[in-house]
């Protein structure tokens, strides 16, 4: 469904994002996911080359979360799920503890309860402890909150809250 609703936007956006960037218009990186296998992730191209500015283009698809689209394709493929901890960097798996690698018993999703309550405005720690209180407490009505939250987000271009989501009431045993 989210596929099928993103279609318009890509349908716009990539002779734009072609243009735009003179070639491929899709970001791709190597990200770890469920039990830590590497995977490729897809976003739409926010900056030309690796590591240089984010364009004016690139800065509104990431405010609107518009660059994160693709990875429904992330989602079809198996690699993710709509919900979940963010993949980060394999560069990082080495730095994590026994708890925060807890993180990867699930898939990583597009969005999670660290993206819905302060995204980037929160500590490395915050959000790790955000992604295993999302493991400890999956379950389907848990998903259904984040995503109608992330949806509120996005459609308002309003960033996350600065309230944590008590997930205790969504408590359950179902799997992404």
């Amino acid at each position: 469904m989210g596929l099928i609703t993103s279609l318009p936007f890509f349908v716009v956006l990539l002779p734009v994002l072609w243009v735009h960037f003179k070639g491929n218009p899709f970001f791709m990186q190597i990200r770890p996911g469920l039990n830590e296998e590497l995977f490729t992730i897809l976003k739409f191209r926010t900056m030309h080359g690796d590591g240089r500015p984010v364009t004016r283009l690139g800065s509104l698809l990431r405010k609107s979360s518009i660059d994160e689209l693709p990875q429904f394709l992330n989602v079809l493929s198996g690699d993710m799920s709509i919900v979940g901890p963010r993949p980060l960097l394999p560069e990082y798996l080495p730095l994590y503890n026994a708890e925060q690698r807890l993180r990867h018993a699930v898939k990583p999703g597009m969005t999670g309860l660290a993206q819905i309550n302060g995204r980037n405005k929160l500590s490395w720690g915050e959000k790790f402890e955000l992604d295993l209180v999302y493991v400890d407490n999956l379950s389907p009505a848990l998903d259904v909150r984040i995503i109608f939250e992330t949806a509120f987000g996005v459609l308002f271009m309003h960033q996350a809250t600065d309230a944590v989501i008590d997930a205790s009431p969504f408590k359950g045993n179902a799997t992404c």
